[in-house]
């Protein structure tokens, strides 16, 4: 499975950006697809993922500010909304999905939350 993703780049504290991940496949055909983000001196976190049971699940430090979700028209797009962005929120976002148990990953994106 290959992950393209968009979005990112400078962003100021309460801004609202959105993340784009392609992927080479429906996403119906993926065990799962999300965010992981990884900020410096940090470990690789899970931001956001949507099941192939359609359950999401979110980190609960962007929990009602972020919403993972398919994009309406495209079968192999998935959207990351992120809202009400703030500093700690600063990282490289990384496009992943999983199939049975194989992890792929995209290519990161930073995010940089700063005035």
């Amino acid at each position: 499975v290959q992950l393209q993703a968009s979005g990112g780049g400078l962003v100021q504290p309460g801004g609202s950006p959105r993340l784009s991940c392609a992927a080479s496949r429906s996403v119906s055909s993926l065990n799962a697809i999300g965010w992981y983000r990884q900020a410096p001196g940090k470990e690789r976190e899970l931001v956001a993922a949507l099941r192939i049971t359609g359950r999401t699940d979110y980190a609960d430090s962007v929990k009602g500010r972020f919403t993972i979700f398919e994009d309406s028209t495209r079968n192999n797009m998935v959207h990351l909304q992120m809202n009400n962005l703030r500093p700690e929120d600063t990282a490289v976002y990384f496009c992943n999905a999983e199939v049975l148990i194989v992890m792929y990953w995209g290519h990161g994106t930073l995010v940089t939350v700063s005035s």
